[in-house]
């Protein structure tokens, strides 16, 4: 087992998703338990399920000199970056240490592919019509090229693209980069939107539910995709920050097992909660809450119940906040962890909408309904396609 990492403060976060924009969004549609899900009204041609959409998207507009780097996703990262005042703390944190000394850590799956779609449907004797053609558009760092030239960090810059736990494992990255003296401050990205490919890709695989989604209930019958954008400053905690929540660790692990179901014994996700468990110095009687990955699909519901019951004591309790969100796709790991904290300020276990009988995997852990509850540490899971896992530890302010 890795060893015990040191702290981290979160000095900023938001997140924009289809409960609306920011902090306070977000909290009032978890205590309300307003779901943000609804019919798709999204594609052209008939789909019939539940999507997260995020209102107001169509109506952003970047600043000329962004133009041609204008697709959704970057609006929506554009709406997302200017709330709860996240883009002046990630410029303030720029200057307090300098350009070089700030990473730019951005995760997505699609990137600007629905740029790419419009740009191929809209085909010009053969060639991109001229107001997509920009290359840099259709790059799967073009999240990062946009970001750079809005906040001017000038460190390490990089995306990661791991399907669901991508934006999470950027928690993890950046750790390992202020660990090492790298960098004195990591902004973390996590930004996907809704496209035909992936709505209808996840529909091929049999996997989205013609319903807003069930995480855990004996009945789901799949996803729900929403689209969503989050943001975080990590920073070594210190007295200037004592208020701010805290990162306490990370696991990763991958489980090489399938292209896109989960071990059956979950032996990936369980590497990936013990060694969160061990660089936050912790044990799992010492976790009150749970965000779940609970996507509502089968076998992976089935498998992180399982795992939850036999690892957690009674007195955790666990829930998946993806019947509010919809799963966001490579957003979804750094949009629950700001649920997550959320959950840790507030005292508030938000409890597992739309579910109504558990499956019989699911031990006491799983909270249906909201609870008030004090919240000192609770973990957040990312269990992607592939395997690819991680989970990540936070306590909240003043810990």
């Amino acid at each position: 087992m890795p060893s015990r990492i040191a702290p981290l403060a979160i000095t900023a976060f938001t997140a924009t998703t289809a409960l609306g924009q920011g902090r306070q969004a977000q909290l009032h549609a978890l205590r309300a338990r307003r779901s943000g899900l609804r019919a798709n009204d999204f594609t052209r041609a008939p789909l019939p399920c539940a999507i997260g959409r995020v209102d107001g998207l169509d109506a952003v507009e970047l600043p000329p000199a962004l133009r041609t780097m204008d697709s959704r996703n970057h609006r929506l990262a554009w709406l997302g970056l200017h709330t709860d005042g996240f883009l002046d703390a990630a410029r303030a944190a720029v200057e307090r240490h300098g350009a070089e000394r700030v990473a730019l850590l951005c995760a997505t799956s699609t990137a600007s592919i629905g740029a790419t779609e419009d740009a191929y449907a809209r085909l010009v004797e053969g060639r991109f019509p001229a107001s997509l053609a920009a290359p840099q558009l259709h790059s799967l760092h073009s999240l990062g090229l946009l970001l750079t030239q809005l906040i001017g960090a000038r460190g390490p810059t990089l995306t990661l693209s791991t399907a669901c736990s991508s934006s999470a494992k950027i928690f993890a990255q950046g750790e390992r980069l202020l660990r090492l003296g790298l960098v004195d401050a990591v902004i973390l990205a996590g930004v996907d939107s809704l496209c035909g490919s992936v709505l209808f890709g996840f529909n091929a695989l049999e996997l989205v539910s013609p319903q807003p989604c069930r995480p855990f209930d004996v009945a789901r019958d799949g996803i729900s995709i929403g689209e969503a954008a989050g943001f975080a400053l990590l920073e070594r905690a210190d007295r200037g920050n004592a208020a701010a929540p805290r990162l306490l660790g990370h696991g990763e692990s991958s489980d090489a097992h399938h292209m896109s179901t989960p071990h059956p014994q979950g032996l990936g996700a369980r590497l990936a909660i013990e060694a969160a468990l061990a660089r936050a110095g912790l044990t799992p009687v010492d976790i009150d809450y749970i965000n779940l990955h609970g996507t509502a699909s089968a076998k992976n519901d089935e498998v992180e119940a399982t795992l939850v019951a036999g690892l957690f004591p009674a007195t955790t309790r666990a829930s998946s906040t993806k019947g509010w969100t919809g799963h966001t796709l490579g957003a979804a790991g750094i949009v629950e962890a700001v649920l997550t904290l959320l959950a840790l300020q507030h005292a508030l276990v938000p409890g597992t909408l739309n579910t109504h009988t558990p499956d019989p995997a699911c031990g006491p852990q799983l909270a249906l309904d909201n609870q008030d509850r004090a919240l000192r540490v609770a973990l957040s899971h990312s269990f992607g396609f592939g395997g690819n896992n991680c989970v990540l530890a936070f306590a909240g302010g003043g810990a």
